[in-house]
């Protein structure tokens, strides 16, 4: 018997995908619990519209992300901190305080978790930081570190 995985089932398949199952298995097992539907004509044009629109938002989402990419190449930021000598900062700036300060100076909310960096930035001076925007999208932006006053 055919039928749509409404849910993921360990061992079947994943959401959305459309099997081959044995009549006991469906009609025991995966109707009553509500993870599968049988596949009719009006199930399966159902799954394709479904996968149609969810491709056209992915698709939304990745040139979205790449506009915003190109716009955020032209970023610069600059950050204000107590340094020592030699150029030595008192503690390091982090990607929590990279996202910080893109919301406040330039209005761009980015994930903290979304900022790239090998290690803390500890001197002062430009350093180019990378920002995965989308899975395939990444952006570099300047952030300049600079001596408080």
């Amino acid at each position: 018997m055919k039928v749509i995985l409404l849910k993921d089932v360990k061992g079947t398949g994943k959401k959305g995908e459309m099997k081959e199952v044995s009549d006991g298995y469906a009609r025991n097992f995966l109707f009553p619990k509500k993870m599968a539907v049988a596949a009719d004509s009006t199930a399966v044009k159902e799954l394709k519209e479904k996968n149609k629109s969810e491709e056209f938002k992915a698709q939304q989402e990745y040139d979205n992300a790449v506009l915003l990419g190109k716009e955020m190449e032209k970023v610069s930021i600059d950050i204000y901190t107590k340094a020592g000598e030699g150029g030595r900062l008192f503690g390091s700036i982090t990607s929590k305080d990279i996202a910080e300060q893109l919301k406040k100076q330039k209005d761009i909310d980015v994930d903290k978790r979304k900022i790239v960096l090998e290690e803390p930035i500890r001197v002062l001076g430009s350093t180019k930081v990378e920002i995965k925007i989308h899975p395939k999208v990444t952006t570099n932006i300047r952030v300049d570190v600079k001596e408080k006053q």
